[in-house]
């Protein structure tokens, strides 16, 4: 079993980088996602409530003016879960603070071999690997700084941002597909 890093130290990560944190996020849903206000809604209405105030929105504003950069790639089935819908939908909220979320079908990432893991890569040096159960419910974060797997990660990085696609490009293939 890893070695997890305390929740409280989580967060200073995202306050504490130098350049870029980029995330992959393989997983077909999160249970904490589900437990939440906010997707209910969105179950409910297919719309999702604007939180832009919320915490992460408030730094993602803060690091972008700083010259930071927040991005991520989600991997999403074909057709996509609710979850990763809902994930869609939300999505324009944290673009919008200045997060740059991009898509990339299941199928285009298995081509590319890429990874089911979901990671979290600051400034090509350090990496926090999320664990996750069966059921999706977060176990905790594994922090990783051995050089060689901060390599590997950098090209897993590298590849899914090759093939990602901006998230309203990504929609509108949703939207027509189905």
């Amino acid at each position: 079993m890893p070695e997890f890093i305390g929740d409280d130290t989580f967060g200073s990560y995202f306050e504490t980088f130098e350049h870029v944190a980029w995330r992959l996020e393989a997983r077909r849903g999160y249970a904490s996602d589900r437990a939440g206000e906010k997707y209910r809604r969105y179950v409910e209405t297919e719309k999702v409530p604007d939180d832009s105030q919320r915490p992460w929105c408030v730094n993602v504003r803060a690091q972008v003016a700083q010259g930071k950069r927040i991005e991520r790639v989600r991997i999403v089935d074909r057709p996509p879960t609710w979850e990763q819908r809902y994930l869609l939908a939300a999505a324009a909220i944290n673009n919008k603070a200045g997060e740059d979320i991009r898509n990339l079908w299941r199928t285009d990432a298995d081509k590319a071999g890429l990874p089911t893991v979901d990671f979290w890569l600051f400034d090509a040096r350090r990496a926090l690997v999320l664990h996750f159960d069966e059921t999706d419910e977060y176990l905790g974060a594994e922090l990783v700084e051995d050089p060689t797997r901060i390599a590997e990660f950098c090209q897993i990085r590298d590849a899914a941002w090759h093939f990602a696609i901006r998230r309203e490009d990504f929609l509108a293939q949703v939207t027509s597909s189905g």
